[in-house]
């Protein structure tokens, strides 16, 4: 178990679980304490699903391949959340770089736990 002041990497999140990088090459990390229950995710992709009763988006699968990454990505950047900076990343797996949101536009992981 991780120590409370251990720095985590949200690149190595969920990595040990996950099938293999060739196989599905992006994978989502989610904030999901930062969610408000907006809805846009769930507008833009149909990997994800707004909660009515919890208010809470939730994706259906974490790990992606081609052909889901244009509306995860569509997700990732309409997210209101953290004032419009997104709690919806998109990595890809291959080189943990951030494609979406990227609000630093470098590629560097948004997340900020």
């Amino acid at each position: 178990m991780a120590d409370a002041d251990e720095h985590v990497d949200p690149s190595e999140i969920g990595e040990q679980d996950g099938p293999p990088v060739e196989e599905k090459p992006y994978k989502i990390i989610f904030e999901a304490n930062k969610c408000f229950g907006a809805g846009k995710c769930a507008e833009k992709s149909r990997n994800w699903t707004l909660d009515l009763d919890t208010g809470i988006a939730k994706p259906e699968t974490y790990f992606i391949d081609e052909s889901d990454l244009d509306h995860n990505i569509a997700a990732a950047e309409a997210c209101p959340a953290k004032k419009d900076r997104g709690i919806i990343h998109v990595v890809d797996r291959r080189t943990n770089e951030e494609i979406a949101p990227d609000p630093n536009g470098d590629g560097t992981l948004s997340v900020d736990w």
